[in-house]
């Protein structure tokens, strides 16, 4: 069965799972996204971030208006490859002449290679295609080294973003994830990017019961502080990515099981 199918299937039944949770006492997140994960895997036997996989694998490889497919774009390694692309992203891209997170190209691809009109490109297409090619990287070290001018002005842009105090609440990226590193805000564990953060994006979320990407973890903490989110596949996004991982990089981290799942 198609994974268009399955996932409203499958999320049908997350209501009465959600309202069960409900009643239980509540645990550390991390040990409560385990036993959701677990409690998952015994209900339906598959895991929500598995059929956004799935659902992505059939979009890659859905033909365009141009008769191609994505196989037909280069992530970065070369025409259709996968394995590890992601774990080097953001990067340069010379045909763009620009550098480009992960979405950001997999609009490129779908406009570019695919054929598609950018007002034909859906957001939740474009998460489930990110968090397929995601998955190629599962496990994979993050190899994010700034080299080319627009990569390094990347970088010094994520790095003055993350340090920028703004909004109503004066706050800025690094207010909370330098300042508190290694605490709990919200009874939520945080991370500096010297510590991994940004190393389990796409994951899915089962308090919101939906899948994030990294620019929509970016987001969330856009708002949390009082400010507008940037526009999908701005710079602002691929910079911050950008600053993130390369720090990630030099820490020597790795990815977490893609796509995560978390509470």
């Amino acid at each position: 069965m198609k994974a268009r199918v399955l996932i409203p299937l499958f999320l049908a039944g997350l209501g009465a799972l959600w309202a069960y949770t409900q009643t239980q006492k509540p645990l550390d997140p991390f040990e409560e996204a385990m036993r959701q994960r677990q409690l998952y895997l015994e209900t339906f036997g598959i895991l929500p971030g598995e059929l956004f996989v799935a659902q992505g694998e059939e979009l890659f490889f859905r033909k365009g208006p141009s008769g191609k497919t994505m196989a037909e774009c280069d992530f970065g390694l070369g025409k259709g490859v996968l394995e590890g692309a992601y774990a080097r992203l953001p990067r340069y891209f010379p045909d763009t002449g620009k550098v480009e997170d992960l979405e950001s190209r997999v609009v490129t691809c779908m406009t570019r290679v695919q054929g598609f009109k950018p007002q034909e490109v859906k957001r939740d297409e474009v998460r489930a295609v990110t968090a397929y090619i995601a998955s190629k990287s599962s496990k994979a070290r993050i190899q994010v080294v700034p080299k080319h001018p627009q990569e390094l002005a990347m970088y010094t842009l994520g790095r003055e973003l993350w340090y920028t105090r703004a909004g109503p609440r004066d706050m800025s990226c690094a207010s909370c994830h330098d300042t508190y590193a290694g605490q709990r805000v919200r009874l939520s564990p945080v991370r500096s990017p010297k510590q991994g953060l940004g190393n389990e994006w796409p994951a899915y979320r089962f308090e919101a019961d939906k899948l994030y990407t990294f620019e929509d973890r970016i987001d969330f903490c856009y708002e949390s502080i009082g400010i507008p989110a940037p526009q999908p596949y701005s710079e602002p996004h691929i910079a911050l990515a950008t600053y993130i991982l390369a720090e990630a990089t030099r820490a020597g981290h790795t990815f977490e099981e893609l796509p995560f799942f978390t509470r």
